[in-house]
């Protein structure tokens, strides 16, 4: 992928995930430790920041390092907002969390089997 590629994808994402969290450039600047030229630049496409920055932005809205640099529109299938938001709550989850979704899952999983004999 190229320089410019790159920035593309990752200030799009950038912008969904300040949307999402409704912080705008100043804050995340100011959260950051940056000036808020470089966020900017960053949301722009201009220019692309240093991966210590990135993962702090994964701190600050609880994504993984891809979920910011790497383009899911061009997957086999696309994930729906909710479908999105209900992943990216399960990845921040508690492991108490965790493993009561997994919970709720195997049981959904073993009635539907059982329903389909």
């Amino acid at each position: 992928m190229s320089e410019k590629n790159f920035n593309e994808v990752f200030s799009k994402r950038l912008r969904y995930y300040m949307n999402k969290y409704n912080i705008n450039q100043a804050e995340l600047a100011k959260k950051l430790g940056v000036g808020t030229t470089s966020v900017h630049n960053w949301c722009g496409g201009i220019k692309t920041p240093r991966m210590d920055k990135v993962d702090k932005m994964c701190e600050i809205f609880g994504c993984l390092r891809s979920d910011l640099i790497n383009d899911n529109t061009n997957a086999s299938f696309s994930l729906s907002d909710e479908e999105q938001e209900v992943i990216e709550s399960y990845r921040t989850a508690d492991p108490g969390t965790r493993s009561s979704v997994r919970k709720l899952l195997d049981i959904k999983e073993k009635r539907e089997k059982s329903e389909a004999v």
